[in-house]
């Protein structure tokens, strides 16, 4: 596991952004951490990274976003409002797509989780001082060592 401090929003974007040019289609990352921990800007520093050209915002009230960047599809799910997996929604279709599928609050779908992503976990310090984490499962431990 990897720890980053970031101390402004602008950081975290950043971060955001080198992780995005690591992934290929088909990754996903699972974002968590308290509401105003910063997970959507490190979803806004990837889809940057991959090119998506559309203002990039939490997708809570919409469960799902997605994205056109150069050559692959961002989908960005935000499951806070979401009460475990129901049958409304065919998330899996976003998950084992060949997009780069980031996931916020993925604890609400634990049972239809890939058995290997790239986990960001983010502590809120203070007003604009964050503790990123980031881990590496399976094939993605890659990445971990890369950033």
């Amino acid at each position: 596991m990897k720890s980053f401090i970031s101390n402004s929003v602008e950081n975290t974007i950043e971060l955001g952004s080198k992780i995005g040019a690591l992934l290929n289609p088909g990754d996903v990352i699972l974002l968590t951490g308290d509401l105003g921990a910063g997970k959507t800007h490190i979803a806004k520093g990837v889809g940057k990274a991959l090119g998506v050209k559309r203002i990039i915002n939490s997708p809570t009230f919409t469960i799902v976003k997605e994205y056109s960047g150069n050559n692959v599809k961002f989908y960005h799910l935000d499951l806070y409002r979401l009460d475990g997996l129901n049958n409304d929604f065919d998330l899996e279709e976003y998950i084992e797509s060949d997009g780069i599928c980031v996931i916020e609050w993925p604890h609400q779908i634990e049972e239809i989780l890939p058995k290997e992503y790239l986990n960001i976990k983010l502590l809120r310090l203070d007003d604009n001082q964050r503790k990123i984490e980031i881990e590496g499962i399976g094939r993605y431990k890659k990445y971990e060592e890369m950033i």
